[in-house]
């Protein structure tokens, strides 16, 4: 409400996001998603310490009478230990997570780091910069603006209200317990609801498109079925280009396969979410499936660039106890048919094919060596003739050509072609092949592919619209213990696998985090019991971010799980606001009861300013559009929810479980400490008598 108290806080943002750029730079780190999320969350992180020092110094010089230097180091030894305690917390969250290994220790890492030199860089501040600016600038002053009239007549209502509402609350706190171990029973149900995921598929504004016509296909006949293909396309509005290949795809280059690149418009040209990229693939999906000319799919290119061909799941079929290339093929189009008609699970498919025609050539080597002809020179001679062979490099007007020896069209490209060819027997005459070899036509697989040296075949596809790729894995695995016959296994591949591997990595991140505050407050503290009051807000966040993550039907991914670790912090100080001052009203000579309530009623104002300044930083990321607006969402959606509903029930649920587990530590201390009563020790006859 005064221009010279708003300067104050507003001078930490640039100075600690220049120092964290400077952090940036020592780190290696590029300008990208994941330091742009630390960037934006800091840009509210960083002016919590402030506010508080602000606050409190304003009310020593609002309430006390207080001014300049008096004030601020009167206020600053008020608060300085739960200044420094705020930001360990976030520090002790954060610090750790950026050494953990693989992909999603690499998500961590960047992000991590930003934040914790940002949050190092604020806390300096606050405790140097900030305190002396106050002792300069602030003045006991009243905004006479009718806007912030009214803003502090609502401000003061609701304290009064909230001072009414304490003491009903501590009245009826074995109530408060009941509704705060419903709550957390709650969360954790709903923690094994909510969908799972790892890296939400973005709208990169591109997508493929992959062409499978029938084996033996012509690759004239495969680029007419592309450009149909290509019509379609064209017709949709949000596209803005393809580029078309035929002979060419991911899983191999045969004449009946091809690949289309689209690239689509810009984001800002196709706003809403029937323009996105996901609703694009399922209009053309729907108009493909009525080509029976070819089999054709569109798709996302992966989350990750380099780890796997396809967005969705990478699931591998094993052929471990050689059943053959026809069991195989079997068995995938099991699961395919399994699989899209599963819940979970769409646009499941497999590129593997054993429908292929080839000429099988079954040579006499027993007639060969009878009349002297060598086996080396029946294939060399095959090679040569039906295939090619190099021969060598010759310059020729400054450009070099390379020379192949192959035979000419007319006698390669028929199926008699082995009654042309001849091969040279060690006595110098010439065999005809066909004397030698015979040949029939056959049906196979025209690329074989291995996994861990094992045949196997890839089968692709995506979560359902409104499931989470975690519930997609679980899909697959249940019709893998329906479908798969003995010698046959599966493994997953691609960002699948980093998915897994994650799973159980991000768990103990949350777990090390939550140990980690636990232990730097129980250091600052020199107490067992405050830290526990402290973690006891973390649930109600975590509560709050699942609610809003299940109401926008989105997934639990390792985004979201980022902002889960910075929900450890971010409830925690609010709390230790609550616990730092109540601690000091108990030294003072206070009871529980009304330490607790003067806390919170003190601690009122800051919390809500740093609740809602940070609350107000995340809201782009919630409401993000556009490139990688996916994973901002999901880690805005995460935050913004659980500092929402934290805020609110934190400032009934704290101080309440502070009086409840304060008292019994205090009894319990009591009891412990006693003194006992003296005991007389009766004098032996025996001892006087010398025995």
């Amino acid at each position: 409400q005064d221009p010279r108290s708003t300067l104050i806080p507003a001078v930490t943002i640039p100075v600690s996001l220049v120092g964290t750029f400077a952090a940036m730079k020592i780190f290696n780190f590029t300008i990208n998603t994941i330091t742009l999320f630390g960037l934006t969350l800091a840009t509210g992180l960083v002016v919590d310490d402030a506010i508080v020092v602000i606050e409190n110094i304003a009310r020593f010089v609002h309430d006390k009478g207080m001014h300049g230097i008096q004030a601020a180091a009167a206020a600053m030894r008020e608060v300085q230990s739960a200044v420094v305690a705020s930001s360990l917390v976030l520090l002790a969250v954060f610090v750790p997570v950026a050494f953990f290994p693989g992909t999603t220790g690499q998500l961590y890492k960047q992000f991590a780091l930003t934040i914790a030199a940002s949050i190092s860089i604020s806390l300096f501040a606050s405790l140097t910069l900030t305190p002396v600016m106050s002792a300069m600038l602030l003045k006991e002053e009243d905004s006479h603006l009718r806007f912030f009239v009214l803003f502090n007549r609502g401000l003061e209502s609701f304290r009064g209200w909230y001072s009414r509402l304490l003491p009903r609350l501590f009245r009826a706190r074995g109530l408060v317990a009941v509704l705060f171990l419903i709550a957390f029973a709650s969360t954790l149900l709903l923690f094994r609801a909510t969908p799972t995921a790892f890296i939400p598929d973005e709208d990169q504004g591109a997508i493929f498109v992959t062409i499978q016509a029938p084996e033996g296909t012509s690759i004239e006949r495969e680029i007419a079925i592309s450009q149909k293909a290509e019509r379609i396309i064209m017709q949709q509005p949000e596209v803005d280009h393809v580029f078309n290949v035929s002979g060419f795809s991911f899983t191999g280059s045969t004449p009946n396969r091809g690949m289309m690149f689209i690239r689509l418009k810009s984001w800002g040209d196709r706003k809403g979410s029937a323009h996105t990229a996901k609703a694009l693939i399922g209009r053309l999906q729907m108009q493909f499936f009525q080509m029976p000319e070819a089999q054709i799919f569109a798709f996302q290119p992966p989350a990750i660039q380099g780890v796997g061909s396809f967005g969705g799941f990478q699931f591998e079929l094993e052929d471990r106890g050689n059943v053959g290339l026809p069991a195989l093929m079997k068995t995938s189009y099991g699961y395919m048919g399994m699989g899209n008609q599963n819940p979970d699970l769409s646009q499941v498919f497999t590129t593997f094919r054993i429908n292929s025609p080839q000429l099988q050539v079954h040579v006499d080597r027993n007639k060969a060596k009878s009349i002297g002809v060598s086996l080396d020179d029946v294939f060399r001679t095959m090679q040569t003739q039906l295939g090619s062979f190099y021969v060598n490099d010759f310059t020729y007007l400054n450009r070099s050509y390379r020379v192949y020896a192959q035979a000419q069209e007319p006698y390669r490209s028929s199926l008699d072609a082995l009654q042309y060819l001849y091969v040279r027997s060690t006595g110098g005459g010439m065999v005809p092949l066909s004397g030698l070899a015979t040949s029939k036509v056959a049906l196979s697989a025209p690329i074989i592919n291995h996994y861990n040296l094992f045949r196997s075949v890839e089968i692709n596809g995506q979560a359902a619209p409104g499931k989470g790729s975690g519930q997609a894995i679980d899909a697959m695995e249940q019709i893998a213990s329906k479908v798969d016959p003995p010698g046959m296994t599966y493994e997953w591949s691609g960002i699948t696998l980093d998915e897994i591997e994650g799973g159980a990595l991000s768990a103990l991140i949350f777990a090390i985090g939550i140990v980690f505050v636990f232990l730097v407050l129980a250091a600052q503290y020199e107490s067992f019991v405050d830290p526990l009051i402290v973690l006891l807000s973390v649930p109600l966040a975590i509560f709050g971010a699942l609610i809003f993550l299940i109401g926008r039907q989105m997934p639990s991914d390792a985004y979201a799980q980022v902002g889960y670790v910075m929900l450890i912090g971010l409830a925690s100080k609010s709390a230790i606001l609550i616990v730092e001052f109540a601690n000091q009203q108990l030294k003072a000579g206070a009871d529980v009861v009304t330490a607790a309530a003067r806390a919170a009623q003190t601690r009122l104002r800051p919390i809500l300013m740093t609740s809602i300044a940070f609350i107000v930083a995340v809201s782009p990321l919630v409401f993000a559009t556009g490139a990688g607006s996916a994973a901002r969402n999901s880690l805005g959606t995460v935050v913004f929810g659980g500092m929402v509903l934290s805020t609110i029930l934190n400032l009934a649920v704290t101080p309440v479980l502070y009086v409840i587990i304060k008292s019994w530590s205090l009894r319990r201390k009591r009891r412990v400490t006693a003194p006992l009563p003296p005991v007389e020790i009766p004098s032996f006859v025996g001892d006087q008598q010398g025995i």
